[in-house]
C-alpha cells in the first residue's frame, strides 16, 4: 500500500503546490459545497478547481493527500516525463487530474470541433490500453487546439515507469467537455 496520495493537474497557474492543511468550496462555480485536504479553517476562495477536486475526491475516497502539484497546460512532454519520473522514487499513490477537449457538441464551452471525437476516443484507448508511449506521443498543439489540458497530466503519468494495467477506464463528454476516468495498477 502506497503512502500519502500525490495529486498532478493541469491549471494555468502552474506550476505551484497546494498543501494540507487547506478549505476550500465550489462557490464560486456555483454550489457552497465546502472541501478540505485536511484541517478546518475558512474556506479560501482563490484556491483553484483541480485542487478543489483533489480535495473532494479524497473526502470520498478516504485516503490522505500530501500535496496537490499544478502543471501548465504547455508543459513540454520531455518536462512531463521527467516530473514523472521525480514522482516515481516517491513512496506515494498518484492522482491524476486532467480534462479532455472543450469542444464536443455546439453547446461546448469550446466551440464545436468535428477533431474531439476522434481525439478523446484515441486518448480513452491509450488510458484503457495503458498505453505510456501512446500517451507521450501525443500532439501538445492539436491537444491546445482542441482544449485537452489533461494532456500535460497525462504525459506527467506516462513519465512514471511501469509496467501498469488499466483496471477500468471510462469517458463521459457532458456539457460538452471530455473527462476520461481511470484506474491504472501494477500488474
Amino acid at each position: 500500500m502506497p503512502g500519502p496520495w500525490v495529486a498532478v493537474a493541469v491549471d494555468v497557474g502552474g506550476p505551484a503546490t497546494f498543501v494540507p492543511p487547506l478549505t476550500g468550496t465550489f462557490l464560486g462555480y456555483g454550489v457552497d459545497v465546502p472541501v478540505t485536504l485536511g484541517g478546518d479553517g475558512r474556506p479560501d476562495p482563490r484556491i483553484p478547481l483541480p485542487v478543489l477536486i483533489t480535495a473532494w475526491l479524497r473526502e470520498r475516497c478516504a485516503v490522505e493527500v500530501s500535496r496537490v502539484e499544478l502543471v501548465p497546460p504547455d508543459l513540454a512532454p520531455a518536462d512531463c516525463v521527467e516530473f514523472g519520473r521525480e514522482l516515481a522514487g516517491q513512496d506515494c499513490g498518484l492522482l491524476v487530474l486532467g480534462d479532455g477537449s472543450t469542444r464536443h457538441g455546439p453547446r461546448s464551452p469550446g466551440a464545436n470541433d468535428d477533431r474531439s471525437g476522434p481525439f478523446d476516443e484515441h486518448v480513452h484507448a491509450l488510458l484503457a490500453a495503458a498505453d505510456t508511449a501512446g500517451l507521450l506521443a501525443l500532439d501538445p498543439g492539436l491537444a491546445r487546439e482542441l482544449g485537452a489540458q489533461g494532456r500535460a497530466a497525462w504525459q506527467v503519468l506516462a513519465g512514471v515507469p511501469g509496467p501498469w494495467r488499466c483496471a477500468s477506464a471510462e469517458f463521459f463528454a457532458p456539457f460538452g467537455v471530455g473527462y476520461h476516468v481511470a484506474v491504472w495498477e501494477r500488474p
